[in-house]
């Protein structure tokens, strides 16, 4: 039996009391704070940190804001509308007023409460109302929302586990960004690794000019053809379910007049806040674009996939960054892309970087190998046991701590022979290239007995004691 299921077979003999957020926790309010405001006083060296939902978060110092509800004490936020979700926050922070938070007395307490909202993320989401661009959860939906409250002593084994989990996760999390990073630096070192190539336009990779899709806004329909704009181009891939909507039939016919998407075809964003970034078209799926997005097709005198990785290297990012517009969002000519400078070398030259640097992709996001599997494992397993804990059916389940080198063991094998299939591919080799094999004794019937030796007899499967042996 672990410690915590003797702490709640002591502590909780009758089961565990389930109470309301708002009787036993303290509700903090926040600041009037408006866009304009907060790009006036944002100050990145600042101590006071304002969440203003989803991804809006700024530093400032407490003097610019000198009457801002500023939060000193640990508490649970609770975004409420956008992105639905907890933040749990120890240093001076204040938030928009739409939002709220909770804290007490007791930090570990508070911890406890971010387990169990966190537990039930999906509850509050599915529970928000205007499920469009802004869902948004009204105040009653936490303050009547009712959480298992058991002794202190229980809670505080609770968040002991749960935050083990959590490190665990973070450092392998860290350790896999560090192996992106590196994969970026090689990546660039390889594509401009040779001084004496020769410098040309991406305009001169090209079979065409670079295009776009419609600038007038489409008519969307709830089926038909996908359209894709710029939040579709994610992290290197085309995330179809981001799209926009679907267009009718009729109108990609129209839009096809100008740019028709092929497979090999390589993506830029050139408008919005991810100008820059670049995507791939791997699917023949019929689709088009809207005119965020520019589209570039390769000549037969170079790699398709070699422009995708040269558009990624800093020698490109670096020039988007230089040219694109500087207004309320960010603008790239498509004329300007085409003549970006860059150093190409011949086609099969491209092509053996491209047969490396996809191997070194696949090592950094295939979900069975390394790092990768073994964050989507430890998250499960989170996931998995935070429910357990938190809703205390423990059931036959034994909850326990991680040895991460133990477990890592078995993956860390076959994920090296995994990671030399990527990078080298099979070979096949004679069975007598890394084994010597030998033959048994000549033995007979005659020269086995039940005593002695141990000895296998080939022709029937058991084992006898040889006297020669």
């Amino acid at each position: 039996m672990t410690k915590l299921e003797e702490l709640i077979k002591e502590l909780c003999p009758n089961g565990v009391e389930y109470k309301k957020v708002k009787d036993c926790f303290k509700r903090l309010k926040g600041t009037p704070i408006t866009a304009s405001k907060m790009k006036e006083i944002e100050n990145a060296n600042g101590e006071i940190k304002v969440f203003a939902g989803g991804k809006t978060v700024i530093n400032t110092n407490e003097q610019d804001i000198p009457n801002a509800n500023i939060t000193r004490v640990p508490a649970v936020l609770v975004q409420s509308r956008g992105v639905i979700d907890f933040i749990y926050y120890e240093n001076p922070f204040t938030f928009k007023n739409e939002m709220w938070a909770y804290t007490s007395a007791d930090k570990t307490t508070v911890k406890y409460l971010y387990y169990v909202l966190k537990n039930s993320v999906n509850y509050f989401r599915e529970s928000a109302s205007g499920m469009g661009a802004l869902p948004q959860i009204s105040l009653a939906i936490t303050e009547e929302f009712k959480i298992p409250l058991p002794s202190l002593a229980v809670q505080r084994e609770i968040v002991r586990i749960l935050d083990n989990f959590t490190l665990l996760s973070a450092e392998l999390t860290a350790e896999f960004t560090a192996r992106r990073t590196q994969y970026e630096f090689y990546r660039d070192k390889l594509l401009n690794c040779e001084p004496n190539l020769r410098e040309t336009t991406i305009l001169d990779l090209l079979a065409q000019p670079i295009t776009d899709g419609p600038h007038e806004t489409p008519t969307l329909y709830d089926s038909g053809v996908p359209f894709i704009s710029a939040e579709a181009i994610h992290d290197t891939y085309i995330d179809f379910n981001k799209k926009r909507g679907y267009i009718s039939e009729e109108y990609n016919e129209q839009c096809n007049k100008k740019y028709k998407p092929q497979i090999n075809d390589v993506f830029m964003v050139k408008s919005g806040s991810t100008t820059g970034k670049v995507a791939m078209v791997t699917t023949d799926e019929i689709f088009n674009i809207w005119s965020p997005i520019a589209a570039m097709r390769v000549n037969s005198q170079n790699s398709a996939r070699f422009l995708y990785y040269l558009l990624q290297t800093d020698i490109v990012q670096q020039q988007v960054q230089k040219h694109a517009s500087n207004g309320s969002q960010p603008n790239l000519s498509m004329r300007k892309l085409e003549q970006f400078k860059v150093k190409v070398p011949p086609l099969d030259v491209q092509e053996r970087i491209v047969n490396v640097l996809d191997n070194f992709d696949a090592i950094c996001s295939d979900l069975g190998i390394g790092l990768p599997a073994e964050i989507e494992k430890r998250q499960q397993q989170y996931e998995y046991y935070r429910d357990k804990l938190l809703t205390f059916d423990l059931g036959s389940t034994t909850i326990y701590q991680t040895d991460r080198q133990t477990d890592r063991q078995t993956d860390r094998q076959t994920g090296l022979i995994r990671l030399l299939h990527y990078v080298f591919g099979f070979a096949f080799v004679k069975l007598g290239d890394f084994a010597t094999i030998t033959r048994g004794g000549n033995f007979q019937k005659k020269d086995f007995c039940d005593t002695g030796v141990p000895c296998i007899h080939y022709g029937q499967i058991y084992t006898k004691y040889g006297l020669y042996a």
